[in-house]
């Protein structure tokens, strides 16, 4: 089963009186904004007349269940930006919000006379998330930059899979939710700037090539010292062994890490081999790491005399790390997906209710919730655009006008 959605409605909004635009489209803005919603800010998606964002277009079977998950909590307005009237609209708007989150190619806001020098000349304590492939700066600023293609170069790629195979893109938007995750905390100390140190206002460059990379961690540092490009080792680890992917004798498989001296022995222990403890080849984690082309096989044997449930049984009992692979559909109905709410039902007019996974992280005096399913287009013109004094008439006029 699915936990159906519950929430604390009266429960303090830690970001409440935050508003934020958010002109950005597909997955590494709305991930910034996304998180920041669930946390109570304000996030106005200003989406252009009759086409919106692109994500409204990546559909499961005529259904976008990407905007339904990325764009809960949020409002919806429409607003041509490409019109001068749309652009002094948009100004007018700006002056309202803290916060804004854009993902045009580089210079492409300078150019339509709304970039950060006329926004902060209305709103000086305006922040401005800038999202772009490379960065705002750089010989490769004016480059387009999907999340593959900076999956493939940064490193990401080349370290995923196996040696014998090709490199490995992964499935989801990786470096885009990455640089998602970056630019909200980026938000917050820029507020938090403003808030406690008495800044002021200022620009934050988020490229997603940058976050990705961080995350492979040493191996800049690591090539320094060898002078070596390391082999794609599928699911084992480059540093620590054993740790790997293993085929039970039910035909599914279970994941293990070992990465504490702790935890090899407890493996040893369990798998009826407490000799490999002081054997030499296995001895010390460098041990197990130069000769774990002898180890694995050893624990692949033992895991493939059991069924997965066999082996999480003795595993458990024994204190090693060990847990299944499991798929979304296992996940449904997963005890421990259950009782802490991960996955959550929203109610949905086209699926009657939406799964998807719930506020992260979770705070206990100021939980994020889920408070709405992602907008219609335009579904909040009326009510955000009555802030800056246009009424009905106006809407009416100006969307003959294809401005909105």
């Amino acid at each position: 089963m699915v936990v159906p959605l519950t929430y604390r409605p009266d429960a303090p909004a830690a970001l409440a009186g935050l508003r934020i635009l958010d002109l950005s489209r597909l997955v590494a803005g709305n991930a910034i904004t996304h998180v920041m919603a669930d946390h109570g800010a304000e996030v106005i998606k200003i989406e252009r007349p009759s086409v919106g964002d692109d994500l409204r277009n990546w559909k499961t079977r005529g259904v976008s269940t990407h905007w339904k998950v990325y764009c809960r909590n949020k409002k919806s307005v429409t607003l041509d930006l490409r019109t001068a009237r749309g652009r002094a609209i948009f100004l007018d708007l700006a002056a309202t919000a803290q916060v804004i989150v854009e993902n045009f190619k580089p210079g492409t806001l300078e150019e339509w006379g709304i970039g950060p020098a006329e926004l902060h000349a209305r709103q000086p304590n305006l922040v401005i998330v800038r999202v772009s492939g490379w960065g705002q700066t750089g010989i490769y600023r004016h480059k387009p930059g999907f999340g593959s293609l900076i999956e493939a170069m940064s490193g990401f790629a080349t370290s995923n899979g196996y040696a014998d195979r090709p490199p490995v893109l992964p499935p989801v938007a990786l470096a885009d939710n990455i640089a998602g995750l970056y630019g909200a905390f980026a938000v917050m100390v820029a507020t938090r700037t403003i808030e406690v140190g008495g800044g002021g206002g200022q620009v934050i460059d988020v490229p997603i090539f940058d976050p990705i990379h961080s995350i492979i961690g040493p191996e800049a540092a690591n090539y320094k010292l060898t002078g070596e490009v390391p082999t794609r080792t599928g699911s084992r680890a480059q540093h620590t062994a054993p740790r790997n992917v293993y085929a039970t004798k039910d035909g599914r498989y279970v994941a293990l890490s070992a990465s504490m001296q702790a935890m090899a022995e407890r493996l040893f222990r369990a798998i009826g081999k407490p000799e490999l403890i002081d054997d030499p080849r296995f001895r010390t984690n460098s041990d197990r790491v130069a000769n774990n082309d002898q180890l694995d096989p050893i624990v692949a044997e033992f895991m493939a005399a059991h069924s997965q449930d066999e082996l999480l049984e003795i595993f458990d009992t024994a204190n090693v790390t060990v847990g299944p692979v499991g798929d979304i559909s296992q996940l449904f109905d997963h005890p421990y997906i259950n009782d802490r709410a991960i996955i959550v039902e929203l109610p949905d007019d086209e699926m009657g209710a939406v799964p998807m996974h719930n506020v992260v992280p979770r705070l206990s005096e100021t939980p994020g919730v889920i408070r709405t399913p992602a907008p219609d287009l335009g579904q909040h013109n009326a009510e955000i655009y009555a802030d800056i004094g246009l009424g009905p008439d106006d809407l009416a006029n100006l969307q003959k006008e294809g401005v909105m």
